[in-house]
């Protein structure tokens, strides 16, 4: 069974695995140790991962990014609006869902952002399972701390489309700090003051500022703050836009009209970034951007820090929002751990350290950071590992209500409860307590919808509770509901029951007397009540008596759309899969034909007649010409039987070869036994020599050995002289 952590992010994701008594981040088919985070469709199968960078430049129209920006969101959003200036692929309304719309196998098709992130999940199982040579289940994957509970339902409905169990759906920067704290053996205790620090994880899209308290064996997440659009595209658009003016000015010609060259052109300024983060100067050489005209441009980092003056001037208000909800100051945090690509921007940094005043830690992985605290979480709630205790306490970041329609029998009772407020401890059960006469309805929603990201729907589901009835005095069914929000931070009413008022006695604890026996007195006093019964009294007490049915609508995939989707994947990866074994086939074709062209003047020469020669190389001949002219778009199966056909011509003279090659080695082989057996003859006739030789000596030696005897006076031979 393996453990693996993944970090979904929305340029690379990485992956992490529990093994060796430790966390590791593993790499790619291409050795790579994060992924891109894309999904490709072309005219045979799809490309995600490292194929579809490879042709996302020509392929724009059909590669999506921003995979986890788009799930379940809804196109109008004005979040999926911005998204627009950084997905090439045209984006769609799908049933009230943003998906992409692409050609996929020479077809128009349309994938929701829920099946697009479910094909990247499919292809992070395979990297798990080929580097760990077992099959992947569980996992735990991370979110950004401000999704909601429409986001995180579509993120769990893609883990079970790609046929991953995830375990915890666990919120970036508390990922962080779990893999910060289970490592750390110098934490407080209990009764001693918490260690604070400060997370702030800026990556490509992100900005997320959480502020944590660490005891010995758990963390408690006290406040998160964000900014959702401020990270290093923010930065790289600001010097696209810089370069397109430029050279609309200097080589008349406007980037933005050809979405080719705008690709291009960030792409050199992301390079330029990061070369910007310890140089003063770098330079922008791109040839034939468009119109078959070449560009330079350079840029000094004074220049670029003047360009995204607007982002350095937000760059402290998440920290800020987040220690006035954790009602901390500055002076109060003990370290603040900088992680994400974004944070090796100098100006950023500068900014962050001058704010608090002391030193920036860079104690940990940038870029994996995340990926080994999802690890460490799938180890802990995993049953194959044995990990250090390590509770994690996150918080609820948006306040979640209860509405219900107002009851004919109670006129004035409210309908409306706010049942979960922010900065509430996560995971969390609350009951609910409604007295009826028959079945009732009700509504989650989140109380504040203006802190929502972006123009959410606040609604989170709608539960009704069934079996509700009068009892036989027609008096109320007191319903008792149990609501929890779990550590997905998903809201779900788990489970309905209903109760009775009983009385029941129980005894009345006495003060004593003045006079009587205290605890601890030294001797007893006699009363005259000690041989009464204790004083009772009669209290009313709830007991369960017995389940109410419920039935849920929210925003998850019902069964059938989810299995529908899961067989639609399926069948994807086996056309993806019969394509690779296509390709891998045709390469064999194509190199064994350059194989037999090569030993057919080489090593098979003279195990050929001339016939057989002329023979193999015209099937050669017109296999490779069919290759290259009929052959590129074949079956497997004629790549196959292309091979066999060669084989056919050329199997005699290739068996002629091995037989040769098999006489030699059996030859050799016959050769190196024939002088281990020699070897080993000498060594037993040395050892006999050596065994004659010590006979021979043997005598002598005994003959010494009595002269010793003779010579040597014992002290029982001397006499002691009579009296």
């Amino acid at each position: 069974m393996s453990v693996v952590g993944v970090d979904l992010g929305t340029l690379n994701t990485v992956i992490a695995v529990a093994r060796n008594r430790g966390v590791d981040v593993i790499t790619n088919e291409v050795s790579n140790r994060a992924t891109p985070s894309l999904v490709g469709f072309g005219p045979k199968s799809r490309y995600i991962g490292e194929a579809a960078k490879n042709q996302e430049i020509s392929n724009l129209k059909n590669t999506v990014s921003s995979l986890t920006r788009l799930a379940g969101r809804s196109l109008n959003d004005p979040d999926v609006q911005i998204e627009k200036d950084f997905v090439s692929a045209p984006l769609v309304d799908i049933n009230g869902q943003v998906g992409a719309e692409v050609t996929y196998l020479g077809n128009k098709e349309r994938f929701t952002a829920t099946q697009l992130v479910a094909m990247f999940l499919t292809k992070v199982k395979a990297t798990a399972s080929a580097e760990l040579k077992l099959p992947v289940s569980d996992v735990v994957l991370s979110c950004p701390a401000w999704f909601t509970d429409i986001q995180r339902r579509s993120l769990l409905d893609a883990s079970e489309i790609a046929g991953l169990k995830c375990l915890r759906l666990i919120n970036d920067t508390t990922a962080t700090a779990l893999g910060y704290g289970i490592t750390k053996l110098d934490l407080p205790g209990p009764e001693e003051k918490p260690r604070r620090v400060c997370f702030i994880d800026i990556g490509h899209s992100n900005y997320t500022c959480t502020i944590v308290e660490f005891k010995k064996g758990e963390l408690a997440v006290k406040s998160t703050a964000w900014d959702r659009h401020f990270g290093g595209r923010n930065f790289d658009k600001a010097m696209v836009d810089h370069f397109a003016k430029e050279f609309k000015e200097k080589y008349k010609i406007d980037i933005n009209e050809n979405a080719k060259a705008r690709f291009r052109v960030a792409t050199g300024c992301e390079k330029v970034k990061k070369i910007l983060s310890a140089n003063s100067a770098a330079p922008l050489n791109i040839e034939s951007v468009m119109n078959d005209v070449d560009v330079r441009g350079m840029l000094k980092r004074d220049e670029l820090e003047e360009l995204v003056r607007p982002l350095l001037d937000r760059a402290t208000a998440p920290i800020e929002q987040a220690l006035a909800e954790a009602k901390l100051k500055t002076e109060d945090i003990d370290a603040i751990e900088m992680t994400g690509g974004c944070t090796r921007v100098p100006s950023l940094k500068t900014a962050i350290q001058n704010f608090f005043g002391k030193p920036l830690s860079f104690t940990l992985n940038q870029d994996e950071a995340v990926a080994r605290g999802c690890a460490f979480s799938c180890a802990i709630l995993s049953p194959v590992f044995r990990v250090r205790d390590f509770s994690i306490h996150d918080m609820v970041n948006y306040p979640i209500e209860f509405t219900w329609e107002k009851s004919p029998d109670i006129p004035d009772e409210d309908t409306s409860l706010t049942v979960f407020n922010k900065g509430n401890v996560m995971p969390s059960t609350k009951i609910l307590t409604f007295y009826r006469k028959q079945p009732f309805d009700l509504e989650a929603k989140y109380a504040k919808p203006e802190q929502l990201p972006g123009k959410m729907n606040p609604w989170i589901g709608r539960f009704s509770v069934k079996g509700v009835k009068a009892d036989a005095k027609d008096d109320f069914m007191i319903c008792k509901l149990k609501a929890r929000l779990n550590l997905h931070g998903i809201l779900n009413v788990e489970s309905g029951y209903y109760v009775e008022e009983q009385e029941v006695e129980e005894p009345i604890p006495e003060t004593p007397k003045e006079g009587e026996k205290k605890d601890g007195d030294a001797m007893d006093v006699d009363s005259k009540d000690a041989a009464e019964k204790p004083k009772t009294r009669k209290v009313k007490k709830q007991a369960r008596k017995g389940d109410l049915p419920l039935s849920a609508g929210t925003a998850s995939m019902d069964e059938a759309s989810k299995n529908a989707a899961a067989e639609r994947e399926s069948q994807m990866i086996m056309e993806d899969k019969l394509v690779a074994d296509t390709e891998h086939q045709k390469n064999e074709l194509e190199s064994f034909i350059y194989e037999l062209k090569e030993k057919i003047i080489g090593v098979y020469a003279e195990f050929s007649s001339e016939d057989e020669k002329s023979k193999l190389q015209a099937k050669l001949e017109t296999i490779e010409d069919w290759l290259y002219e009929d052959g590129e778009d074949a079956t497997k199966n004629i790549y196959t039987s292309k091979i066999e056909e060669i084989r056919s011509v050329a199997g005699p003279i290739i068996q002629r070869y091995n037989d040769k090659i098999e006489e030699q080695r059996q030859a050799v082989l016959e050769k190196q036994q024939q002088a281990a057996m020699a070897k080993q003859a000498e060594l037993e006739r040395q050892k006999r020599a050596a065994e004659e030789q010590k006979k021979a000596e043997a005598p002598l030696e005994a003959n010494d050995e009595e002269m010793k005897d003779a010579d040597t006076v014992k002290p029982d031979d001397i006499e002691e002289p009579s009296a």
